[in-house]
């Protein structure tokens, strides 16, 4: 299959279905609107769709003609879904809905994978098994693929394959090597009860604030000191409240951050560091503290080498070996995870910044620009990825 040559014939349908999907973002679990042009997208091909009862997101599934009894099954995803940001990109084609914006590139994956679609169904004739689609909602909140996975959507798939653009690596680049790619992602609260008492007079109470303000120190004490030096952990607090006036000593404090980890060893220890560090802190100070600590997706890891040779056999036939690059992890996370908790897959990062387009800003800015050219890349990955997956099965 000439996958570029038809990803190449399908390039004014990418960028019209891009720039539709950027102007009219939708936030995480109301992507209503957006589910509804995507299904009906895929009718257009003859696909059969299913929506999720009381959740955005579709799915659906090209059969292969040359499928027997014992083909494999390999799924593709997009997530759908955008964030709460004014856009300041200047685009003839920024979003004309008030305070949400794709930032993060999700309104490309759904153009990619919608082209990709279309390729697919064209072909089935060729194709030795079967690919489900998958477009989900609420990947901001880290927990929408939990809900599908939960739901049985990974019931008869043999592996998974999703990728996304960024503009943490140049385009034209593509990266699926060995390792961590992106952060387990979690979330903490935690909760420090003092005394109250006048300003002027602290002995007689028990400062919630000052216990809060060394927690925040302390806790780094576990990055640095607690676990292995070659492992990597990182905790953010975020945010803080406490105190009710300015000549009050506080009885209470509240903390919320995150924690990323590139391993699930060391996700697992987390929570019990933690805890063990904020409940002996607090006490140095009189008070006391309750940790409320909320797993979110596990760390996305390419550690199944026949995928991930695929993924390099994939991105070298097409493009030639010099366009795939080794990548860092990135502290960003996705609950892409979840599927690999299920079956192997891959997780490809697609470069798309560009200094000549534009000026290269991290995703979650009003003004992050992507290499619209990166689009035809990740198509041409989704359908030889598929392509040759099933190949491979036989």
């Amino acid at each position: 299959m000439d996958v570029l040559k038809f990803v190449k014939e399908k390039n004014d349908y990418l960028l019209k279905t891009r720039r539709y999907v950027h102007q009219h973002p939708e936030l995480s679990w109301k992507e209503y609107k957006t589910t509804d042009f995507i299904e009906q997208e895929l009718q257009k091909l003859g696909l059969e769709t299913q929506r999720f009862e009381g959740h955005t997101g579709v799915t659906a599934t090209i059969h292969g003609k040359k499928a027997h009894t014992g083909s494999k099954t390999i799924m593709l995803r997009a997530d759908i879904d955008a964030l709460p940001i004014i856009e300041d990109t200047g685009l003839e084609f920024s979003s004309v809905c008030p305070g949400v914006m794709h930032a993060c590139g999700h309104d490309t994956h759904i153009a990619m994978l919608l082209t990709a679609a279309q390729i697919l169904s064209e072909h089935q004739n060729e194709l030795c098994g079967n690919v489900k689609l998958l477009f989900t909602g609420g990947e901001e909140k880290a927990l929408g693929v939990k809900y599908y996975v939960d739901k049985g959507i990974m019931d008869g798939v043999d592996a998974v394959y999703g990728c996304h653009i960024a503009t943490w690596l140049d385009a034209p680049y593509i990266s699926v090597n060995e390792g961590p790619h992106f952060a387990g992602t979690d979330e903490f609260y935690i909760y420090v009860k003092g005394v109250n008492a006048h300003g002027g007079t602290p002995q007689l109470g028990r400062d919630a604030v000052v216990a809060a303000s060394a927690i925040v120190m302390s806790l780094q004490s576990i990055v640095s000191r607690r676990i292995d030096s070659l492992e990597s952990m990182v905790i953010t607090v975020g945010k803080i409240e406490g105190g009710s006036n300015y000549n009050v000593v506080s009885g209470e404090a509240t903390l919320n951050g995150t924690v990323r980890t590139f391993s699930h060893e060391i996700q697992a220890q987390a929570p019990v560091l933690m805890r063990e560090v904020i409940e002996n802190t607090a006490k140095a100070f009189g008070c006391t503290a309750e940790l409320k600590y909320l797993k979110k997706t596990g760390p996305v890891i390419h550690d199944d080498k026949k995928m991930i040779a695929l993924a390099e056999h994939a991105a070298a036939e097409l493009y030639g070996k010099e366009i795939l690059r080794v990548t860092k992890p990135t502290g960003v996370g996705d609950d892409f995870a979840y599927f690999m908790e299920k079956a192997p897959g891959i997780y490809a990062t697609i470069g798309a910044a560009n200094e000549k387009i534009a000026k290269v800003y991290p995703h979650h800015h009003a003004k992050v620009v992507f290499d619209e050219t990166s689009m035809e890349r990740g198509t041409a990955m989704f359908v030889q990825m598929a392509v040759d997956y099933l190949n491979s099965s036989q």
